[in-house]
Order: C-alpha cells, then structure tokens, then sequence
C-alpha cells in the first residue's frame, strides 16, 4: 500500500476590492453635498427676492460662490471626517474589509 500524499488546500483566491478609490468617492460626494448645504440658504434667498430670469441666475451663482468660497475648508473636513466615521462604523457599502 502506498501512502497518498498530503491534501494541500488552496489558498483562498484574491478578489478586486477598490476600498480606496471608493472611499474617495464617498469624500467627493459628501463634500459636494455639504458644499450644496453651505450655499442653500443664500440661494433660497436670491429665489425668493428675484423674479425668474438670467439676472436671477448670475445673482445665484454670485451669491453661491461667495458663500462657499469662505467655508471650503469647512465641507472638506466634514466630507473626511464623514466618510472616516462612516467606514469606522462600517455603514457605506463597499468600504468593509474582508470578512
């Protein structure tokens, strides 16, 4: 009798998970839409005192550029810190690790 050689398992094969490059979607994404937030409240403004026409558009792309403009940094570091806490807590889909 012969001895069969040793079962030798396979190592679990490598899938593509681009965690990275999610997670920078989802920092892009959250700062567009605080970015969206900061500037809502002028824009209803302009809405709400114009009547409909092209000045009211180039008074609402003035009015949101000026409101945005001095709180950039501020959407940045909330867009980062979302999206750390968020794949902390493991509530956006796609940034989980293996599991």
């Amino acid at each position: 009798m012969s001895a069969q050689p040793p079962y030798r398992s396979r190592p679990p094969r490598a899938t593509f998970q681009p965690r990275f490059t999610v997670g920078l979607l989802y920092v892009v994404a959250f700062f567009l839409l605080y970015c969206l937030l900061l500037a809502a409240p002028a824009l209803i403004e302009v809405t709400r005192g114009m009547p409909p026409g092209p000045e009211q558009q180039e008074a609402a792309a003035r009015v949101a550029k000026e409101a945005v403009q001095s709180r950039l940094w501020m959407a940045g570091v909330a867009a980062l810190v979302t999206t750390a806490i968020g794949i902390r807590a493991g509530v956006l889909p796609g940034t989980q690790g293996p599991k």
